[in-house]
């Protein structure tokens, strides 16, 4: 069985002169892949958007990382207590997106939680075999919600505190590279990073970017597969099937909830947001998920956010979809 998911104001396919390909390209970045698909001539030289792509990305990967010691983040991680920093005005855009999803979800996403993440061992840090002490935990959780912007460009560390960006930096590097396309005059694309992806425009034939979203594949005890046509659509997912570790039979998440210092109920397995920025599709898939099954699907719906829960059952793996979701199945 599949499910088809169409955006309001798809237009009507409309094929484009044969002599147009799709052309690929594909890289590694933020510790995982990416890749663009493109309307071009045949003829069309991909080397010149390749060496932007790059250049977009390896700005980011410089400003955000914090697997890189000489970062503008890293270096901010480890400044001095009650010190101010200006920082470039990307990271900036990205930190008051992140505190806006901080304020609308009382603290369920967190851009300072970068203690939490390194004590569960989800960062440079290295990997754990065992969960960490309750005291840790709590020493680690103390670190977080303290993030403070002043003048739009500046932050104040106010010690000990740890950004971390790995649930919005992704997503904002697809709109950066997206937006890079459509200054090329290549205006018809599919970027991704890590499985977070936008689309843009149409292909050759006049259909748009169609994608599989993640957990939903066919099969028996399975979801059934969902595709999305991502046209001037972003879509992101937020799970665990890949970064993870088991203990006693256990799974700890990734997912941190900044709140309580632990990571999310084994209850959800994935969510998946859509929204037109891939950045706040990012963010807001996480914060669902710190949320969790309830809570969270409250405030989608709420919001009129367009999102899809995978939770865990007894019986199975079940499926729920928020009415701004559910209104583009087709």
């Amino acid at each position: 069985m599949r499910r088809v998911l169409i955006p309001l104001g798809l237009p009507l396919a409309m094929r484009m002169p044969a002599l147009w390909d799709v052309h690929s390209l594909r890289g590694e970045t933020m510790g995982t892949t990416w890749s663009v698909k493109l309307v071009a001539l045949p003829q069309y030289s991909l080397l010149q958007v390749r060496e932007s792509i790059e250049r977009v990305l390896d700005g980011i990967v410089a400003q955000m990382s914090t697997w890189i010691a000489d970062s503008d983040i890293s270096r901010f991680n480890r400044a001095a207590a009650g010190t101010w920093h200006e920082l470039p005005a990307e990271f900036c855009e990205v930190l008051q997106y992140a505190l806006t999803v901080s304020d609308d979800t009382d603290g369920a996403f967190d851009p300072a939680a970068g203690a939490l993440v390194d004590l569960w061992g989800f960062g440079p840090e290295g990997q754990r075999a065992e969960p960490p002490s309750d005291a840790a935990i709590n020493h680690a959780r103390a670190q977080c919600g303290r993030l403070k912007l002043a003048g739009g460009r500046r932050a104040l560390q106010p010690g000990d505190m740890r950004l971390d960006l790995s649930g919005v930096a992704k997503g904002f590097a697809v709109d950066c590279v997206a937006q890079q396309l459509d200054s090329l005059g290549i205006t018809d694309h599919l970027v991704e990073i890590g499985g977070e992806l936008r689309g843009s425009g149409l292909k050759p034939d006049g259909t748009p970017w169609w994608v599989a979203l993640e957990g939903s594949q066919s099969g028996a005890d399975r979801m059934p597969e969902t595709v999305v046509a991502l046209h001037g659509l972003s879509v992101a997912t937020s799970g665990d099937t890949i970064r993870h570790f088991e203990v006693d039979g256990r799974r700890y998440s990734h997912t941190i909830d900044p709140r309580t210092g632990y990571p999310v109920s084994e209850r959800i397995a994935a969510v998946t947001v859509l929204h037109r920025r891939c950045m706040c599709a990012d963010a807001l898939a996480t914060a669902l998920a710190v949320l969790g099954p309830e809570a969270g699907f409250e405030h989608a719906a709420r919001h009129g956010i367009a999102a899809r829960f995978i939770i865990r059952d007894s019986g199975g793996p079940q499926e729920r979809t928020t009415p701004a979701y559910s209104a583009m199945l087709d």
